[in-house]
C-alpha cells in the first residue's frame, strides 16, 4: 500500500478517532481523559511530518493526492492533496493543538471530555479545509468546524459567551451560504464531453468555465465568506467579542488557524478560479485592507483589556496579509503566506501568555498590572520576545513577512506601501506600550507580588512556539522553498489575466523531472549554466535554482 495516497486521509481523521475513544472514557479520570487527548493530537503532528520529509518542491500540481468517488451521481469526489500553499498551514494546525491542549490542562475543570472532543472535532475541520480539492468536500470540512467553535466559546467561554458565540456562527454562516450557491453556480457552468458537470478544484481552474458578470458575481460571494473569516474591515466585529470570551485554547486556535482559513481561502479559491474578477476587485480589496491595518492598530491602542487588544492587533496584521496578496506578484504573495504562519505563531503565543497571566490574577485591564518584570522574570521573556515578534523585530519571524508584504505592494503601488507602513509603526506603539505598563514601573497591586513565574509545563508550551519564531526570522530559506513553485503557478495565473507572458519558472529551466518528480539532472550545473546564458536569471525567484539540489528540511527540494 502507498501511504502517500492515504496519509492526508490519516492525519485528517486521526483527531476524529481519537475524540471517539475519548467519548467511552470515564467522566470522574478527567487526568487520563486529557492523556488521551494529547496523545492524539502529538500522533496528529508527527503524522504531519510526513509531509514536509517527502514533499518534492520542485514538482508542480498537488502531491499525497487521494482522488476517489464519493457521491458520484452528483460529480463529487474525496479529493485531497498539498501543495506549498497548504503545507505550512497544516503543520501550524498540528503543531498548535497539542499545545493549547497542554497549556489548559489545569484551566478547564468542567465538562473536560466535552472540550477535548470540541477542539479535536475542530482540528479535523481545519485540516479537511486546507486539503480539499473538491468544493462540496471543502464547504462540508468548512462549516463542520463552525459547530465544535460554536461550543467551546458558548460552554466554556467568559461571562458574554452566548452573545459571542451567537454572532460569531452568525457571521461566518451568512457569508457561506452566498458561497455554497457560488458552488453551486461553478459546477452547472462545466460540462465535460460526456456531459458531467464536476466540483473538482483542479478541473475548474484549467478551464475557467466562468466569465463576465457571472464571475464577477461568484467571486464577490466567496470573497465575502473568506471576508468575513479574515476578518476584513468592515466584517470584523464578531472577532473582538468572539476573542474575549473564548476561553485560551479557542483563542489561540481561533487567531493561530482560523482566521487562516480566510486569507487561504482567497488565495486557493478566489485568485485562480476567477483571475479577472480578482484584477477588477483588488483596488477595493486593498483599499479595505488598508484601512483594517490602520483601524486595527488605532482601536488596539485605546484598549484597556489586554486579550481585546490582542484581537484588534489581529485585524491590523491580517489587514497586511490581505493587501501583499492583492499585489500578485511572487513577494508580495509570499509575504502574505509566510505572515499567515508569523501571526498563527505570534498571536497565538500573545494568547497563551494572557491566558497563563489570567489565571494568576482573574484580570485582564493593563491596569491592573505593573512591574511583573521583578516577580516573573522568566514570563517576562517570554512576553517580551513574542511581543517584538509582532511588531517586526528584524531577526524574529514577523519582520520577514510585512518586508516581502511592503517591497511586493511597492512594487505595484508605493502609495499603497506608504500606507501600510504606518501600521508597522502604530503596532509597535501600542504592543510596547502594553508591555511596559504590565511589566514594568512600580508595583500597581499588592496582588502582583505574589505571582508565581512559569512552570515547566508553560514554558514547555511556549518554547515550541518561540523556537519556530527565530527559526523563520533567521532562516526563513525553507519556508520559501516549500511555497516558492505554488506560489509561482498563482502568480502566473494573475499575470496571464492581466496579458502578460508569466515569466518560467527556474526548476523548469534547469532541470527535467521524471512523471514523480523526484529524478535530479544528470549535471545540474551544467543545466544551470545553460539556462542562465539562454534565458538570465528567473523573474521573482532569481538566485533560487541551486536550492533545489539539497533536502527539503536544509531549505531545498528533494
Amino acid at each position: 500500500m502507498n501511504i502517500d495516497s492515504y496519509i492526508l486521509t490519516l492525519i485528517v481523521f486521526l483527531p476524529v478517532v481519537t475524540a471517539v475513544v475519548i467519548l467511552f472514557l470515564r467522566n470522574d479520570n478527567p487526568q487520563s481523559i486529557r492523556a488521551v487527548g494529547f496523545v492524539g493530537a502529538v500522533l496528529t503532528f508527527v503524522a504531519s511530518l510526513h509531509l514536509p520529509t517527502y514533499f518534492n518542491a520542485g514538482q508542480s500540481g498537488y502531491q499525497f493526492e487521494c482522488n476517489i468517488p464519493w457521491i458520484p451521481q452528483f460529480g463529487t469526489r474525496y479529493h485531497v492533496g498539498v501543495d506549498g500553499i497548504s503545507l505550512l498551514l497544516i503543520l501550524l494546525t498540528t503543531l498548535l493543538t497539542p499545545l493549547v491542549i497542554v497549556s489548559s490542562w489545569n484551566d478547564v475543570k468542567d465538562k473536560v471530555k466535552g472540550y477535548l472532543v470540541c477542539l479535536l472535532l475542530l482540528e479535523t475541520g481545519m485540516l479537511g479545509v486546507f486539503v480539499s480539492l473538491d468544493l462540496v468536500l471543502f464547504y462540508v470540512f468548512w462549516e463542520a468546524m463552525l459547530v465544535p467553535m460554536y461550543l467551546l466559546i458558548g460552554v466554556w467561554g467568559g461571562p458574554r459567551r452566548i452573545y459571542a458565540a451567537v454572532k460569531f456562527f452568525l457571521y461566518t454562516m451568512f457569508g457561506s451560504v452566498l458561497m455554497l450557491v457560488a458552488i453551486i453556480a461553478l459546477y452547472f457552468s462545466y460540462t465535460n464531453d460526456q456531459g458531467q458537470h464536476s466540483f473538482d478544484l483542479v478541473t475548474l481552474i484549467q478551464r475557467h468555465s466562468l466569465a463576465g458578470p457571472s464571475a464577477m458575481l461568484a467571486f464577490a460571494a466567496f470573497a465575502l465568506a473568506f471576508a468575513i473569516k479574515v476578518p476584513m474591515f468592515p466584517f470584523h466585529t464578531w472577532l473582538p467579542d468572539a476573542h474575549v470570551e473564548a476561553p485560551t485554547a479557542g483563542s489561540v486556535i481561533l487567531a493561530g488557524v482560523l482566521l487562516k482559513m480566510g486569507t487561504y481561502g482567497f488565495l486557493r479559491f478566489c485568485l485562480p478560479l476567477f483571475p479577472e474578477a480578482a484584477l477588477h476587485f483588488a483596488p477595493l480589496i486593498s483599499i479595505l485592507a488598508i484601512i483594517g491595518i490602520i483601524y486595527g492598530a488605532l482601536v488596539a491602542m485605546a484598549q484597556t483589556d489586554i486579550k481585546k487588544l490582542v484581537a484588534y492587533s489581529s485585524v491590523s496584521h491580517l489587514g497586511f496579509v490581505m493587501l501583499g496578496m492583492f499585489a500578485f506578484n511572487m513577494q508580495g504573495m509570499s509575504g502574505s503566506l509566510i505572515q499567515m504562519i508569523n501571526h498563527g505563531l505570534s498571536t497565538g503565543a500573545l494568547f497563551l501568555i494572557v491566558g497563563m497571566i489570567y489565571e494568576r490574577r482573574h484580570t485582564r485591564q493593563i491596569a491592573d498590572f505593573g512591574g511583573l518584570a521583578k516577580v516573573v522574570p522568566i514570563f517576562t521573556v517570554f512576553f517580551l520576545i513574542v511581543t517584538l515578534s509582532s511588531i517586526g523585530l528584524p531577526g524574529l519571524n514577523g519582520f520577514v513577512g510585512e518586508f516581502l508584504i511592503l517591497l511586493g505592494t511597492f512594487k505595484v503601488n508605493p502609495c499603497y506601501a506608504l500606507l501600510g507602513t504606518s501600521g508597522v509603526v502604530l503596532g509597535a506603539a501600542y504592543m510596547l506600550r502594553m508591555f511596559r505598563s504590565v511589566m514594568f514601573g512600580p508595583l500597581q497591586k499588592e496582588e502582583n507580588s505574589h505571582l508565581k513565574d512559569l512552570s515547566l509545563r508553560e514554558i514547555c508550551v511556549l518554547v515550541p512556539v518561540l523556537a519556530c519564531i527565530f527559526w523563520i526570522g533567521v532562516y526563513p530559506k525553507w519556508f520559501f522553498a516549500v511555497m516558492d513553485r505554488s506560489v509561482y503557478e498563482v502568480e502566473s495565473i494573475m499575470q496571464k489575466a492581466q496579458g502578460r507572458t508569466p515569466a518560467k519558472y527556474s526548476q523548469d529551466r534547469v532541470a527535467s523531472y521524471e512523471s514523480n518528480g523526484r529524478r535530479r539532472p544528470t549535471d545540474s550545473r551544467q543545466l544551470r549554466e545553460t539556462a542562465s546564458r539562454l534565458y538570465g536569471p528567473p523573474a521573482g525567484i532569481a538566485g533560487r535554482t541551486d536550492a533545489y539540489r539539497r533536502p527539503l528540511w536544509t531549505g531545498g527540494g528533494r
